[in-house]
C-alpha cells in the first residue's frame, strides 16, 4: 500500500479527525476511537467498558438495534468493536460510495444513543456468556492477558483485567450507562479517521456535516496510571481446571512509547530475536530441541505493540511439560536473555530480527483496516498517526547495542512471573 500524506484537522466541538488517502483502492476504512478503556474503570464497575462496547450497538436515535451492522453488511462492508486498556474503537470497511451513510451511523449513536432498561440487561447476559466462552469455559481462556497484569502491578486500574466480575456487572444500572455515554462518548474524547478511496476535502465536509453539530461537551480528565516498577521478581498463581500443559507467563514493564520510543522499538526488536522464529534464541529450547518446553513467545503489549499507554508489559509465555519445573524454565530463559545483554547480537541475528519487524509492521498496515484503526490508535495514543509509515524503517534501524540495552533491562529482575497450575498437581 503506498505511503501517502496523514491529514489532521478538529471540528469546532474538539473532535479530531485523522485522513489518509490511498487512491485506487475500492473501499474506505472508518474507525471512531474513544478515549476510554477499561483502566478507565473503578473498584466495583470492572468490566463497563467492555459492556459498553456492546451497548453501542444496539440503537441510536434514527437507527434500531443491530441496525448498524445491517446497513454496513448491506452496502457489502465489515464492522465491528473492540475495548482495550485505553480505548474503545468501532470498525468498518467498506465500499467508498457507503462513506455517507457510515458516518451517519457513527454520528448519531454518538450524539444519541439509545439506551433501555431491557437493552442493558440483554447485553450483561450476552457479555457474561462471551466470558464463559472466552474464558472460564475454555482451557487457557483469557491467559495470561487477563490475569498477568493483577500480579505486575498494584494499582487497580492497571491490574485488573477488562471483562469484569459477573457480580460488578450485574451491578451496572441504567443511570451509570447514561452517565458513562454522557462523560465518555464526546466528540472531544474522541478521533474519526478516514482511510483509503477518499478525496480529503470531501471526507472533511462529511465529517463537519454529520458530527459537527454535535453539541461540544468537557473531555474527562484522563485517569491517573503511573506506579513504580517493582522492585524485585513477584510470583503468583493461577489454577485452571481445563489446562493440559503448564504453562509459565513472564511480565515486564515497557519503556513509555510516549517520551522513550526508539527504547520501545528497540523491545519489539528483541521479542523477534528470541522467539520470532524457530531458530530464535528461546525456540531452541522448545520441543523440537531440548523438550524443555512445547512452545515459547514473546510480544510487546497485552493486545500487541502501541496499543497502550504507559505501563504496558512485555510478555513472555511458555508451554511446557508438567514434569518441567518453573525454575529451570525460567532458567533457561534467564541466561539467553543475559547473553543477548552481556554480548548483544550476532550480525545475522540482528538482520533477521529487524527484518521480522519491520516486514511484519508493513505486512500489517496493508491490510486496510488494521491501517485505518492504527491511524486512530495512534493519534489517540500519541498523537502521531504518522507512525503507521514511519514504524517500519524505524525498526529496520535498531542497532545492536539498543538490543543489548533492551536485554539488560528485561534481565534485572523486575518481573512478575505467573505459574499456570493444572488440575493434576502444581509445579514449581
Amino acid at each position: 500500500m503506498s505511503r501517502a500524506p496523514v491529514i489532521r484537522s478538529t471540528l469546532s466541538n474538539g473532535l479530531r479527525l485523522v485522513v489518509q488517502p490511498l487512491p485506487g483502492l475500492p473501499s474506505v476504512g472508518v474507525a471512531v476511537h474513544y478515549d476510554v478503556g477499561f483502566r478507565s474503570e473503578l473498584p466495583g464497575r470492572s468490566g463497563f467498558a467492555h459492556l459498553f462496547e456492546h451497548v453501542m450497538f444496539q440503537g441510536s436515535e434514527h437507527v434500531g438495534p443491530a441496525d448498524h451492522f445491517r446497513h454496513v453488511q448491506a452496502s457489502g462492508g465489515t464492522a465491528n468493536g473492540s475495548t482495550h486498556q485505553d480505548y474503545t474503537d468501532f470498525y468498518q470497511v467498506l465500499p467508498a460510495s457507503a462513506l455517507d451513510r457510515l458516518l451517519f451511523l457513527e454520528a448519531d449513536r454518538m450524539r444519541a444513543l439509545r439506551l433501555t432498561e431491557e437493552t442493558l440487561r440483554t447485553q450483561i447476559a450476552v457479555v457474561k456468556e462471551e466470558i464463559r466462552q472466552s474464558v472460564t469455559d475454555k482451557p487457557y481462556g483469557g491467559f495470561p492477558w487477563t490475569v498477568l497484569p493483577g500480579v505486575l502491578y498494584r494499582e487497580f486500574r492497571n491490574a485488573h483485567n477488562g471483562y469484569g466480575s459477573f457480580g460488578d456487572l450485574e451491578a451496572a444500572s441504567l443511570e451509570e450507562c447514561q452517565a458513562f455515554h454522557e462523560t465518555y462518548y464526546t466528540p472531544a474524547n474522541a478521533v474519526l479517521t478516514i482511510c483509503g478511496n477518499v478525496d480529503p476535502r470531501q471526507a472533511l465536509d462529511l465529517a463537519d456535516r454529520h458530527f459537527g453539530g454535535i453539541p461540544a461537551r468537557p473531555r474527562p480528565a484522563p485517569p491517573f496510571l503511573d506506579e513504580p516498577e517493582p522492585a524485585g521478581e513477584v510470583r503468583g498463581e493461577h489454577r485452571d481446571p481445563h489446562a493440559v500443559l503448564a504453562a509459565t507467563a513472564l511480565g515486564y514493564r515497557l519503556p513509555d512509547p510516549a517520551t522513550s520510543l526508539p527504547r520501545y522499538l528497540s523491545h519489539m526488536v528483541l521479542t523477534q530475536m528470541l522467539t520470532g522464529r524457530d531458530s530464535a534464541r528461546l525456540k531452541r529450547h522448545t520441543a523440537h530441541r531440548s523438550g524443555l518446553m512445547t512452545d515459547v513467545s514473546s510480544s510487546c503489549g497485552l493486545f500487541g505493540p502501541l496499543r497502550a499507554r504507559s505501563p504496558e508489559t512485555l510478555v513472555v509465555l511458555a508451554m511446557h511439560p508438567r514434569t518441567t519445573p518453573v525454575d529451570t524454565v525460567l532458567d533457561v530463559l534467564d541466561t539467553e536473555i543475559a547473553e543477548l545483554a552481556a554480548n548483544g547480537p550476532t550480525g545475522p541475528e540482528l538482520e533477521e530480527g529487524r527484518a521480522l519487524a519491520s516486514a511484519g509492521t508493513w505486512r500489517g498496515f496493508d491490510n486496510l483496516g488494521v491501517r485505518t484503526r492504527a491511524l486512530g490508535t495512534f493519534e489517540l495514543l500519541f498523537g502521531a498517526p504518522e507512525l503507521v509509515d514511519t514504524l517500519a524503517p524505524r525498526l529496520a534501524a535498531v542497532s545492536a547495542d539498543d538490543i543489548r540495552s533492551a536485554a539488560a533491562h528485561l534481565a534485572r529482575g523486575r518481573r512478575a512471573v505467573l505459574s499456570l497450575i493444572t488440575p493434576t498437581g502444581v509445579h514449581r
